[in-house]
């Protein structure tokens, strides 16, 4: 994975609650066994109409949004089943953050697991990015904790576990983040095969 430290970019609102992994992507795209080509389908039922036209009228089907990196959602994003296809589909799709005020635990797992930040910020701020013109910019600081809105300067902080965000800050999965401290856990086995 690339190193997450500091990400600013544009926002695309997506203002509803309890979005389910079924939502974020829809069982019928769940057939590859790769973790990439899954971000066409991505809101797909609320992409595209019955007829197979891209509905319009859907944000992430908006010109000014082609650009978003960064998807705010409303409470209770990645409700629903365990599927790390939901995480894969919107880093697929080319969302780097999302910011909501409610994870399900197993979604937030996904996501941290393969390099995509859930950001947990408080209602009141989450309305206020809503209340931001429609092509806002954040600025989130992994290593600092910070959320800012890039427009007003209002800044939140928001909590990520350690062991994620020194695998999010150096681009480590599990393997790599082992791999990287083998020396201690040599050094450990020895100590124990001394004990003994």
């Amino acid at each position: 994975m690339t190193p997450f430290r500091i990400h600013t970019g544009l926002t695309v609102p997506l203002d509803r609650s309890n979005v389910d992994t079924d939502q974020i992507i829809p069982k019928q795209f769940l057939k590859r066994v790769e973790r990439t080509g899954f971000g066409e389908f991505l809101f797909y039922d609320w992409r595209v109409r019955s007829d197979g036209q891209a509905d319009l009228s859907f944000p992430l089907n908006e010109s000014r949004y082609r650009e978003a990196s960064i998807l705010i959602a409303g409470k209770n994003f990645g409700c629903g089943s365990s599927r790390e296809h939901a995480a894969w589909s919107i880093i697929d799709y080319g969302f780097n953050v999302v910011v909501s005020s409610f994870f399900a635990d197993i979604f937030k797992n996904n996501a941290l697991n393969n390099g995509l930040l859930p950001v947990q910020v408080t209602d009141d701020f989450l309305q206020r990015i809503f209340a931001l013109d429609k092509t806002s910019t954040l600025t989130v600081d992994v290593d600092k904790q910070i959320i800012m809105i890039d427009e007003t300067g209002e800044k939140e902080t928001f909590d990520i576990n350690n062991y994620k965000k020194t695998c999010l800050l150096n681009g480590f999965d599990d393997i790599d983040y082992l791999i990287n401290i083998k020396d201690e856990i040599t050094a450990f086995e020895k100590q124990l095969e001394k004990a003994s």
